[in-house]
């Protein structure tokens, strides 16, 4: 039941030359806004609520503390760094960002029961920090080298990048196994590598379009369902996913791995239009068109979605 990789790449040079101006699925991430100050208190009014702590009266000495600190504690031998921020919350919260650990703690909470918190939960921030730190590790580590010579994979084979200065145009030449990027700028040019990344990226998105519209209804049909629309997702750990409506999202990093792969989340995705579960009976409707989706599942596992060409 596998994809056969040349008829993909066929859909593919149908394809090859696009003049995309834009970056179509970019997000911009926007700073939080500020949070807003607590009203001033008249005399008469209670100095805090009645079962809440008064709050944390500081020493003369104390540095003064500032929305959004960065503060330090030491655990062990380890000096922890983290953001506070006060907020109407009624516990204290955890989280752990690409900027480190970052807690929301009411304001009525004193800054000693901030770090006895820090203490009893020491285990589980050092864990999150260090599989944050790896994660970003890999993510620097995947970053596509825009340079002469450098390689994408492309349906599992590696494609060698080729520069040229011309009409912003991509050409796979499936011959001599290279992707030629040609730009109206010169590679030394400043602009040349961010240029490169959108036009690089669009193109990709619109390969996996073109791909994941193709095997769709053929495996839809195979297996006797139908959905309401495909959609491309950016998800940073998922390959896909199916609502009770009938959606179906699948990754466009999905692009780089081997066809039969790309078969085998579609199969899994369409299997939910029956089975919106990962019971028996969702794996045997998977088995129906992906016989070997067990060998397949486990060959997925080993690709993070993280580890894949960060374009």
């Amino acid at each position: 039941m596998a994809a056969h990789k040349p008829s993909f790449l066929n859909s593919l040079q149908r394809a090859l030359q696009l003049d995309l101006f834009g970056d179509l699925f970019a997000v911009e991430r926007k700073s939080a806004p500020p949070l807003p100050k607590s009203p001033q208190r008249s005399p008469q009014q209670p100095k805090h609520n009645a079962g809440r702590p008064a709050p944390y009266a500081q020493s003369p000495n104390a540095a003064p503390e500032t929305e959004g600190r960065l503060r330090q504690i030491l655990l062990g031998d380890v000096a922890l760094e983290y953001t506070l921020r006060r907020s109407k919350r009624r516990s204290i919260g955890f989280l752990i960002g690409d900027d480190g650990l970052r807690i929301t703690a009411p304001k009525w909470v004193t800054l000693h029961d901030i770090e006895q918190a820090i203490i009893e939960k020491q285990e589980w921030i050092l864990k999150h920090l260090r599989a944050k730190r790896e994660q970003q590790s890999q993510k620097q580590a995947a970053q596509l080298r825009f340079e002469e010579g450098a390689t994408i994979q492309l349906l599992g084979d590696a494609f060698r990048l080729r520069f040229e200065l011309g009409r912003s145009k991509i050409t796979l030449d499936q011959a001599n196994t290279e992707l030629l990027i040609q730009l109206p700028v010169e590679p030394e040019d400043p602009l040349h590598e961010s240029m490169c990344r959108t036009r690089l990226k669009a193109w990709l998105q619109q390969q996996a379009k073109l791909i994941f519209s193709q095997r769709m209804p053929e495996l839809a049909q195979e297996l006797g369902v139908d959905y309401k629309h495909m959609q491309l997702s950016s998800a940073g750990t998922r390959w896909g996913s199916c609502t009770s409506n009938g959606v179906i999202r699948l990754n466009w990093r999905l692009v780089h791995l081997d066809p039969d792969l790309i078969d085998y989340v579609i199969a899994h995705e369409l299997a939910h239009r029956i089975e919106m579960n990962h019971s028996p009976a969702f794996w045997a409707t998977v088995g129906r068109i992906y016989p070997h989706y067990d060998q397949a599942r486990k060959r997925l596992k080993e690709v993070a979605v993280s580890g894949l060409p960060m374009v």
